[in-house]
């Protein structure tokens, strides 16, 4: 009897090893490691993994197979403790989605099975970046577009339009009740049970909001596709304290831990734009996230092993004390995404970007703690999610190996996209005064510091000479400077 190891990020019985497992040869290990919920993570983030782990063990064993499933303080030591019991023939996983449990099966002797949990595998990846005189996401999503055959009219495009981000930048609408929040399900006996066995951790208890079998995320699937992909499109970059959720799917957490499968979500949403139900805005908005943002980030991951040391910009400063809950903040766009996170260990893409990355880069916080906070924070995380995410999109510590130009921004942006600065203490339009919003302040101090190493980038070049031709430069450097004491005493 052979035994199939399989991670908390692989529940899908489509997935590698599992896809021709049958229970009269194979039986399962599941390993429940303390030294992974032990990072500091999110409740609700332990939470999600456990149960649906754990649910994921009873599907399984509900189709004849016998599942082994042990809580170990290692995953080493949960392997080892049931190669001890079991004795098995062969011990198989598929590919793990990380280095460091790739590492853990060749130390352990453990095969590996190629795995197809993206549309993308990182060796194909490889392959086409080989013969790439740039890396640029749009190139790799056209050619995965027209490989897969999403939104194609033979070998063109729907439309003759590959991408319709110019209009996807709608801010958040006056009345933002027309948001649906996602599906929410009942906490039952194994969830109270799961919550009881985890270690003391930070954040609001789960209530029900994040989907723990694939039969959940299969409803919150139709959910979105239902009540909000048509909206999707164009409200995709706006924020609002009106809704956490707006038109997005979140569904990232179950295509995470497989719950979910990025064919599965797209071959549906491609129905819906066939069938007329949403514009083509919003299906190609949504489809270019999943087959061309995902898996372009997945493919970097396996590419640059060396992308987590990456620090250009030499940024040093420790994580300011409104991120570890130390402190609160006045300034109402971070407090929103900031709670926003401690009840749901969730917030949509622009606020990570334009909130969080953007005052981390401004600030100068350390890039790996950056990292390292948010994988812990969110119950999306994965290092193959933020290593290239945090070190390469949301503060260019990597100089420009993947993003052409650091995504900063003052607060003339949180305010066209977001309704947070109207009731704010700061004011978005002031740059010097104790009442100057401190991302606009930061901002022109951001660009004064890197003067030397952005002059180079032709698209820093408008930037640049808008900020040599502040009369008020000094007084704005100066300003910085309380603001940074500020951020960091937690007076800000």
């Amino acid at each position: 009897m052979r035994t199939i190891f399989v991670l908390g990020d692989q529940l899908n019985q489509r997935i590698g090893a599992l896809a021709d497992a049958d229970p009269s040869d194979s039986r399962i290990l599941l390993v429940e490691s303390d030294e992974l919920l032990g990072l500091g993570r999110h409740v609700q983030r332990n939470h999600l993994v456990v149960t649906a782990m754990r649910r994921f063990a009873a599907e399984l064993a509900d189709r004849g197979f016998e599942v082994d499933r042990r809580r170990a303080s290692s995953m080493a030591d949960g392997v080892r403790a049931h190669i001890d019991e079991y004795d098995p023939d062969e011990l198989v996983a598929t590919e793990p989605n990380s280095r460091r449990a790739r590492a853990l099966c060749d130390r352990l002797d453990i095969a590996q099975v190629r795995s197809n949990q993206f549309l993308c595998h990182h060796e194909e990846f490889a392959e086409w970046a080989d013969g790439q005189s740039s890396l640029q996401m749009e190139r790799f999503y056209r050619w995965r577009r027209a490989e897969l055959g999403y939104l194609m009219d033979g070998d063109e495009p729907v439309g003759g339009t590959w991408n319709h981000d110019a209009d996807n930048r709608e801010p958040p609408p006056d009345d933002p009740s027309i948001f649906t929040e996602p599906q929410t399900s009942e906490l039952d006996e194994l969830d109270d049970e799961v919550l009881d066995s985890l270690p003391e951790s930070h954040g609001e208890q789960p209530v029900g909001i994040w989907a723990t079998s694939r039969r959940s995320a299969l409803a919150r699937l139709r959910h979105f596709l239902d009540h909000e992909l048509h909206r999707f499109g164009p409200y995709e970059d706006a924020m609002t304290s009106g809704s956490w959720s707006l038109a997005h799917s979140a569904l990232s957490p179950y295509l995470n831990l497989g719950l979910l499968l990025p064919d599965e979500v797209c071959d549906r949403v491609e129905e819906r734009f066939r069938a007329g139900d949403v514009p083509i805005n919003s299906a190609e908005g949504f489809i270019r996230q999943v087959i061309g943002w995902r898996e372009y980030v997945w493919g970097l991951y396996w590419l640059w092993p060396d992308h987590v040391e990456a620090n250009e910009l030499d940024h040093r400063r420790e994580l300011p004390p409104m991120f570890t809950g130390e402190s609160t903040t006045e300034m109402r766009c971070v407090a929103d995404v900031l709670d926003g996170l401690r009840q749901r260990a969730w917030v949509h893409h622009i606020p990570r970007l334009m909130i969080i990355s953007n005052l981390s880069n401004l600030y100068g916080i350390e890039p790996r703690a950056v990292m390292h906070w948010m994988w812990e924070q969110y119950v999306d995380g994965a290092e193959w999610v933020m290593v290239p995410n945090v070190m390469g999109m949301g503060l260019w510590a990597d100089g420009g190996r993947m993003a052409t130009k650091p995504y900063i921004s003052g607060g003339a942006y949180v305010n066209r996209m977001s309704d947070y600065c109207g009731d704010c203490r700061y004011d978005h339009r002031k740059r010097t005064g104790d009442d100057a919003c401190p991302f606009t302040t930061l901002y022109w101090d951001f660009l004064a510091r890197h003067e030397e190493r952005l002059s180079g980038n032709h698209r820093m070049a408008r930037p640049l000479a808008n900020m040599r031709n502040l009369s008020d430069l000094d007084d704005v450097r100066q300003r910085a400077e309380s603001v940074v004491r500020g951020v960091r005493e937690g007076r800000i």
